[in-house]
């Protein structure tokens, strides 16, 4: 009887390290189209299209409500391409921005970068996001504004 929960404790015990090392044994950056995910995001109805939103270095101009906005959003990435995971994440922060943007009174969100781990990421297209085996996040940073 000892053996057996001694087999059942290490064969606990080897399961959980498996799984913590599969959570922590990649990290991969991909860049994903942003319009795209907002196009989309607006197509199925998770947004209205009253907020624009702009990439830094693709507009200017407006005063801003609120200036570094940070959305950091994670999902279950595991069994799911990094393009899935992903899209549904930055839709995460794409909804917060919106939601904030018209709580505030501002009708865009400017000056958008990718600020994952607090690393700047800068792109006229496209947004940055990490996979793992079981997480995919994504951490954008911008400026409410009203045109």
């Amino acid at each position: 009887m000892l053996k057996q929960i001694k087999f059942k404790q290490i064969m606990i015990a080897g399961a959980m390290l498996a799984v913590a090392g599969l959570a922590q044994a990649k990290d991969d950056a991909h860049y994903l189209d942003f319009n795209q995910a907002v196009q989309s995001a607006v197509a199925d109805g998770a947004i209205d299209g009253s907020v624009k939103f702009y990439l830094a270095g693709t507009k200017s101009g407006g005063a801003i409500v609120s200036k570094g906005l940070i959305s950091n959003k994670k999902t279950n990435g595991f069994g799911k391409s990094a393009e899935k995971a992903c899209d549904w994440a930055v839709r995460s922060a794409i909804i917060q921005f919106h939601e904030s943007a018209k709580a505030r009174g501002a009708n865009a969100v400017t000056n958008i970068v990718s600020f994952y781990k607090r690393n700047e990421y800068k792109d006229t297209s496209k947004y940055e996001c990490h996979k793992g085996g079981v997480i995919a996040g994504v951490t954008l940073k911008g400026d409410l504004v009203k045109f």
